[in-house]
């Protein structure tokens, strides 16, 4: 792969107060990256800092060796609330947004309408934005941040204000984005992470924690653990009469930490199996996403 943005030690502070903490790391062409981390872990002022909106304190930001004056138009960017003029119809406001990110004001009318078209929003397009929703403002949003085809889509929160329905639109979109350019969002829900990401960047308190593709970092914290379910309570106690692994039990239900145990689950059928145990289920679980944003992100 071809790497489209290094950051280097990115820092901004205000005052003593160190909001983004010499972030570093790297985008590969054509990835989708998640940058994942509570409110005020830093995630805002980090996509401002790369949008050009925000200016760092230390630190450099590399993009394809590009002179500073060129990264803008080679950047979109859509704000977790994105402002729009009321009095503006969409089409109004994606052909100026198109021309502020130097597409040519020849082109810059029909640009606006394909990418109008594309985010749903065809039959909308000369109505005044301050008539629109939430979600049809958000797609607003995401047509001013692509209608000049940046090489980066930079977008904070996307889907976080939206219903399920809006949500599920908005993230088939970004699906097919990601076919064409290079995605860094930024998100609090985790499902959304699992579904179409590649790289995965936590913060806190500003500073970068952990950072990895998402099988590495689940292979990092997978945590495995072997369920049983038996028949009955007899069973799961029968078990644990003849067990040599220490487990957590709950009627009968068992849990064996595979890790801290040694032990794979072969060898947990084998004993199922020698002893005749009458079982609903025996699975190998790993920890959720969501277990290790806790574990990544929230504990100290």
């Amino acid at each position: 792969m071809t790497q489209l943005l290094q950051v280097k030690t990115l820092t901004k502070s205000y005052g003593s107060h160190k909001v983004a903490d010499s972030i570093s790391f790297e985008l590969e062409k054509g990835t989708v990256t998640a940058l994942i981390g509570p409110n005020g872990a830093g995630k805002t002022t980090t996509l401002s800092m790369l949008a050009g909106l925000v200016t760092p304190t230390e630190g450099e930001i590399l993009f394809q060796n590009k002179p500073k004056a060129d990264i803008r138009a080679s950047i979109g960017f859509l704000p977790q609330y994105p402002k729009f003029f009321p009095w503006l119809t969409a089409l109004e406001f994606t052909e100026m947004a198109a021309r502020l990110s130097g597409v040519d004001t020849r082109k810059s009318l029909d640009e606006a309408k394909k990418t109008l078209e594309f985010v749903g929003l065809g039959d909308a397009m000369k109505k005044r934005t301050g008539t629109f929703s939430g979600g049809m403002k958000q797609r607003l949003g995401l047509a001013q941040a692509i209608v000049h085809k940046p090489e980066l889509l930079l977008l904070d929160e996307p889907v976080s204000a939206l219903d399920p329905m809006g949500r599920r639109q908005v993230m088939n979109l970004l699906k097919e984005l990601q076919q064409e350019t290079t995605i860094l969002y930024s998100t609090h829900i985790l499902n959304d992470a699992e579904e179409m990401t590649n790289q995965l960047l936590f913060l806190r308190k500003g500073a970068l924690v952990e950072n990895g593709s998402l099988d590495s970092v689940r292979e990092k914290y997978a945590n495995p653990r072997i369920l049983i379910e038996f028949e009955s309570n007899d069973e799961a106690d029968r078990f644990g009469a003849v067990s040599s692994w220490a487990f957590n039990k709950e009627r009968r239900l068992l849990v064996i930490d595979a890790t801290k145990e040694k032990v794979g689950i072969s060898e947990v059928l084998a004993l199922l199996n020698s002893e005749n145990f009458l079982i609903r289920k025996l699975e190998l679980q790993t920890a959720s996403l969501e277990e290790i944003f806790m574990k990544v992100v929230m504990e100290e």
